[in-house]
C-alpha cells in the first residue's frame, strides 16, 4: 500500500480528491434533503435531482481544480486551505440553486444553504481522516525515521508540530536539562532525561536525534553532539528562530576572523622600492607556488611587473587555484602567467623549465613542512627537501639564472626533527653552491629563514579555529611551548626585500619580535570568537584546553641562529647570521649516502646522514626524545 501510495504522481493525488469531492455531493444532497423534509418526500426530491446531479458533479471538478481546492496537500490543509473549501462550497450551493431552478425544482433557500454547509463540514471531515489514514500507513512503514528531540522549549515544540503531518518522520519523545519538566508530557509526548537518551535509543527504536536548544552557545552544542554520536546515532542541529527568518546570519562566527588578529604586534611590511627592480620585467620563477608562501610571493611578485611569472608546483589542485587566482590580474598588468605542473626533483623537467623560458630568478618555496608528516615518512621529505633543493639549484647555475633564494626555516636551527634536519642540510647545499660562484658573478644564491606562518596550511591558528567549531577541546603539546609568528604578507615582504639586496651565501635571518606561548594564543582564539575558556577557576566555561604532551620531533622553542650573533643589513627587520658550513667534498659525501639510502628505501641509513652533517641534530633529538617521555601523559 505504502508504495503504491508513493508511486501517485501529484495530478493523481489531485483527481482522487475531486473524486472523493464528487462522493460528498450526493451525500450532503440527501443530509440536506433529510433534514428539510421527510425521508419519503427528500428519497423522492433526490431522485428528481438525478438528471441534473451530472451536471453538477462536473462542475464542481472544473471548481475544485480552478479554486485549488484538490491542489491543496493533505499535510498542509489548514487556515488557508479551509477557506478555500468554504469558497467552494458557497459555489456548489449557487450552482445547485441555478440548476434546481433551471429543471423547475421547488426547494427552499434554507435547503441550498444547509447543502453549501453540509458539504464544507464533509470536506474538512473527509480530509482529516484521510490524512490520518496516510499517516497510519507511513507508520507502519520500517523505514519511517524516528526522531528524538532534545529540548523541550519553543524551539522543540514548534518542531514536533512541524513534524505532526510530515510523512517519513516522526517525533517519540523529549530530553531535556531542565529537571523541573522531566516525567511532563509537552506537545503531547514524555520529556525524559538525557541519562535515559541510551535506554530511549533501544526502547523506542530512534534513529536520529535533534537538538533543539539553539540557546546553547555551539561549542556546548557540538560537546553533546559529539556524546551522541559516540552512542551510534545520527545527530542533527536545528538553527535558532532569529537565524531562520534572517535576523541572525547563518555564519559562524569564525568566518571572517582573521589569523593576522592573533600577532600581538604590529605587522610590518614595507613597499619594495627599488628592490621592485631585481624582479621587474623578469622571467621569475616559484617553486611550490601553490602553498600558503608560494602563493603569495606570487601575489607580490605580480605586483612587480615581471615579465614572465612561472608557477611550478606538485599539487594539480593547488596550482589550478593560484594560477586563477592570479589570471585576472596578470592580464591587467601585462604579465604572463605560466603554470607547470612537476617536482622539483625531476632534473630534466626542471632543466627544460629553466632554459625554455629563460629565468632570471628562482623563489624556491617548494618543501614538505609538516612536522608529524615528515617524520613519519622521512624518505619523502629528504629527497624533496634536500635532492629537490640541490637539483634546481644546480640546474639554475647552468641555465644561467641571476638569483636563486631558498626560503628556510627556524626548524633548521638545531633541529629536533626530520623535517629541520632536512631544512638545514638543503641550506648547507645552498651555502656550498654560493661559496663556489665567483664574486660578482650569477647566480646569487641566498637563503631567507624565518619562523612560523600564521594561517598557513597545518599551522595552529586554522587548527584552533576548526577545534573551536566542533565544540573543542583545544590541544595544546605543552604549557610552556613557544613559537616565533609572523603574518604571511609581511614573511613574503621581507623575502622579496632579501633576496634583492643579496649578494651572494647570505643567510638572511628575519626579526620576529618575541615568541609566543601556544597555550596564551589558544585561550587568545577562545576568546575572541565569543565564548569563555572552561578550566578550574571557570569550571562552567564553553571550551577546554588539553595539554597532550610534546610529539617527537617537537621543541619547547625554535631557534632563529646557531651562533646567536646576528648582524645588521640597514633593515630593520632583516639580519645577517654567522653560520658555518660545510665544504664541497662533505656535501658531495652527504648527497650521496643520502641518495644511496633513498635508493635502498633505507629510513636508518637516510636519517644517520642528518645525524652525522647537521649541526646538534643528535644532541636535540635526544634531548627531544626525553621530553617526551617526561611529557607523554595527557593533562587537561
Amino acid at each position: 500500500m505504502l508504495k503504491l501510495m508513493k508511486s501517485l504522481s501529484r495530478d493523481q493525488k489531485k483527481y482522487i480528491i475531486v473524486a472523493l469531492d464528487c462522493i460528498l455531493i450526493p451525500l450532503s444532497l440527501w443530509f440536506a434533503f433529510n433534514l428539510q423534509m421527510s425521508s419519503q418526500a427528500a428519497w423522492n426530491t433526490l431522485l428528481g435531482y438525478l438528471p441534473v446531479l451530472p451536471y453538477l458533479l462536473i462542475i464542481s471538478g472544473f471548481l475544485s481544480i480552478w479554486i485549488g481546492v484538490a491542489s491543496v496537500q493533505l499535510k498542509s490543509y489548514e487556515g488557508g486551505a479551509i477557506g478555500q473549501s468554504a469558497i467552494f462550497a458557497w459555489a456548489l450551493a449557487s450552482v445547485m440553486a441555478l440548476l434546481s431552478y433551471m429543471i423547475g425544482l421547488p426547494l427552499s433557500i434554507e435547503t441550498h444553504i444547509v447543502f453549501g454547509f453540509s458539504f464544507f463540514v464533509f470536506s474538512v471531515i473527509s480530509r482529516a481522516v484521510l490524512l490520518q489514514v496516510v499517516l497510519a500507513i507511513y507508520r507502519s512503514s520500517p523505514h519511517r525515521c524516528r526522531v528524538l528531540i532534545y529540548g523541550a522549549g519553543t524551539t522543540g515544540m514548534q518542531l514536533v508540530s512541524a513534524l505532526r503531518g510530515h510523512e517519513e518522520i516522526e517525533a517519540v519523545a523529549f530530553v531535556d536539562d531542565n529537571s523541573a519538566l522531566h516525567g511532563l508530557t509537552v506537545s503531547r509526548l514524555q520529556v525524559y532525561t538525557p541519562m535515559q537518551i541510551p535506554e530511549l535509543i533501544e526502547d523506542k527504536q530512534v534513529d536520529r536525534v535533534v537538538l533543539a536548544v539553539p540557546s546553547l552557545s555551539p561549542p556546548k552544542q557540538a560537546q553533546i553532539a559529539r556524546k551522541l554520536q559516540g552512542l551510534g546515532i545520527e545527530v542533527q542541529t536545528l538553527p535558532s528562530f532569529s537565524q531562520l527568518i534572517g535576523e541572525e546570519e547563518l555564519i559562524n562566527k569564525l568566518t571572517t576572523l582573521s589569523p593576522n588578529s592573533f600577532l600581538g604586534r604590529d605587522e610590518v611590511a614595507e613597499a619594495l622600492g627599488e628592490n621592485r627592480n631585481a624582479y621587474r620585467n623578469r622571467s621569475v620563477l616559484i617553486s611550490g607556488a601553490g602553498g600558503s608562501i608560494g602563493s603569495e610571493l606570487c601575489r607580490q611578485v605580480l605586483d612587480c611587473r615581471p615579465a614572465k611569472l612561472i608557477l611550478f608546483e606538485l599539487s594539480e589542485l593547488a596550482l589550478y587555484n593560484t594560477s586563477m587566482e592570479l589570471e585576472q590580474s596578470a592580464e591587467a598588468l601585462g604579465v604572463e602567467i605560466v603554470p607547470i605542473l612537476g617536482s622539483v626533483t625531476d632534473a630534466r623537467h626542471v632543466r627544460k623549465i629553466l632554459q625554455g623560458h629563460k629565468v632570471d630568478v628562482i623563489l624556491h618555496a617548494a618543501a614538505y613542512k609538516h612536522v608529524p608528516l615528515v617524520e613519519s615518512n622521512p624518505l619523502a621529505g629528504l629527497a624533496n627537501n634536500v635532492l629537490g633543493t640541490h637539483t634546481i639549484a644546480v640546474e639554475a647555475d647552468g641555465a644561467g639564472v641571476q638569483r636563486f633564494i631558498l626560503v628556510s626555516s627556524d626548524k633548521a636551527v638545531r633541529p629536533t626533527n626530520v623535517m629541520g634536519a632536512s631544512k638545514r642540510l638543503a641550506e648547507l647545499v645552498i651555502q656550498d653552491l654560493a661559496s663556489r660562484v665567483p664574486h660578482g658573478s650569477s647566480p646569487i644564491y641566498s637563503i631567507v629563514r624565518f619562523g612560523n606562518v600564521l594561517g598557513s596550511s597545518g599551522s595552529v591558528i586554522p587548527l584552533f579555529q576548526e577545534q573551536v567549531r566542533r565544540g573543542g577541546p583545544l590541544t595544546v603539546t605543552h604549557r610552556d611551548v613557544k613559537r616565533y609568528f609572523m603574518t604571511v604578507q609581511e614573511a613574503v615582504n621581507l623575502v622579496l626585500q632579501a633576496g634583492a639586496m643579496a649578494k651572494g651565501g647570505e643567510v638572511f635571518v628575519l626579526d620576529m619580535g618575541k615568541p609566543v606561548l601556544i597555550h596564551q594564543l589558544a585561550r587568545q582564539v577562545i576568546e575572541t570568537a565569543g565564548y569563555t575558556v572552561r578550566d578550574d577557576k571557570n569550571p562552567d566555561g564553553d571550551i577546554e584546553i588539553e595539554f597532550t604532551g610534546l610529539r617527537p620531533g617537537e621543541k619547547m622553542s625554535e631557534e632563529l641562529t646557531l651562533s646567536g650573533m646576528l648582524i645588521g643589513s640597514g633593515h630593520k627587520k632583516i639580519f645577517f647570521a654567522k653560520e658555518d658550513k660545510l665544504s664541497e667534498i662533505e656535501v658531495a659525501v652527504a648527497l650521496r649516502a643520502l641518495r644511496r639510502a633513498l635508493a635502498n628505501g633505507d629510513e636508518d641509513a637516510a636519517r644517520d646522514v642528518a645525524l652525522r652533517w647537521v649541526e646538534d641534530f643528535g644532541r636535540s633529538l635526544q634531548d627531544d626524545k626525553e621530553m617526551a617521555q617526561e611529557h607523554a601523559t595527557p593533562v587537561t
